[in-house]
């Protein structure tokens, strides 16, 4: 057998491709909203099950994140998904922008409590419900089920949320929200896939029975993905700081080992049965689409449908 048949063996041969997600976020600048596209053009003939806007800390991105999901549904043709929080407006308001989604076509919300804007220091602020407003996530997703049939993904930490009092703590927030009417779980990124198969599994015996699905974040630039690690608690195991030693100043291997990591990572997780995952792409399409290709996702001639 060839080295190309193991690793195709490896990675799920005669299993049929799983379902994915792309998460964006809202480009600052012209150039950067070029690039979103593009990735964008890229990825939309995996024909993924939906792609995901994110929405910025305090309601910062609110009309750009309105903009680029509705141009995704109803110009792109993909099944949109938009991020809301709690953070810096009343139930009104939410209820308002929830509203208007509906009737944009757009019916699945990434429901969040979101994060706070930095002080003026630039550090960031402890949370605080906003008065009047959805104090937390299971308030929010409680509240978009009353405004319509919205299909609603939310948020989870297989390693604890850094604000969390207890690991116990963390999961009982968890079940209130999918006890309020959640569709998904979507997952923090994690770097060894046993963290997540743990969690799953803990999940799943806890009566967590909707689909938990795994957030896939590709390394391309692995000083960035540290500040991230740190800022969501991710542990970052050993054996993946060697993998990029020494290679601060060359990207092209850092592309490959990115991608190799987590392949593997998608590969030990298809062999524990999951099919679902979400890709972080932060508006690049290359590391997701291999890694897609190499899990037998192909482009679809006809494109999105």
């Amino acid at each position: 057998m060839t080295s190309f048949s193991l690793m195709e063996q490896r990675l799920g041969e005669g299993q049929a491709p799983p379902d994915v997600s792309f998460e964006f976020f809202p480009p600052r600048t012209e150039a950067m909203e070029k690039t979103l596209w593009q990735t964008v053009e890229r990825l939309a003939p995996l024909r993924p099950r939906f792609m995901s806007v994110t929405y910025g800390a305090g309601g910062s991105t609110r009309e750009r994140t309105h903009t680029i999901v509705t141009r995704l549904q109803n110009d792109v043709g993909v099944a949109a998904a938009a991020h809301l929080t709690c953070v810096a407006a009343t139930r009104d308001e939410i209820d308002a922008i929830a509203r208007n989604y509906w009737q944009a076509g757009i019916r699945h919300i990434v429901a969040l409590r979101g994060d706070m804007p930095k002080g003026d220091d630039g550090q960031p602020v402890p949370y605080a419900p906003t008065p009047g407003g959805y104090d937390y996530a299971t308030d929010l997703v409680a509240g978009l089920k009353r405004i319509a049939d919205f299909e609603v993904s939310v948020a989870a930490y297989p390693e604890v949320h850094p604000e969390a009092a207890s690991a116990a703590a963390d999961f009982d927030n968890l079940l209130r929200k999918v006890d309020a009417g959640a569709d998904r779980v979507i997952t923090q990124f994690f770097f060894d896939p046993e963290v997540f198969l743990r969690f799953r599994d803990k999940a799943a015996a806890g009566g967590v029975t909707v689909p938990m699905v795994p957030g896939i974040y590709p390394v391309a630039n692995f000083a960035g993905a540290m500040r991230f690690a740190k800022m969501c608690a991710a542990t970052v195991p050993d054996w993946l700081v060697r993998q990029f030693e020494t290679l601060d100043d060359d990207p092209n291997t850092r592309q490959l080992i990115a991608a190799i990591v987590a392949a593997h990572q998608c590969q030990v997780l298809r062999a524990e049965g999951v099919d679902l995952f979400h890709f972080y792409t932060l508006n690049r399409a290359d590391l997701s689409y291999a890694i897609c290709h190499m899990l037998g996702l192909r482009p679809h001639p006809g494109g999105p449908s």
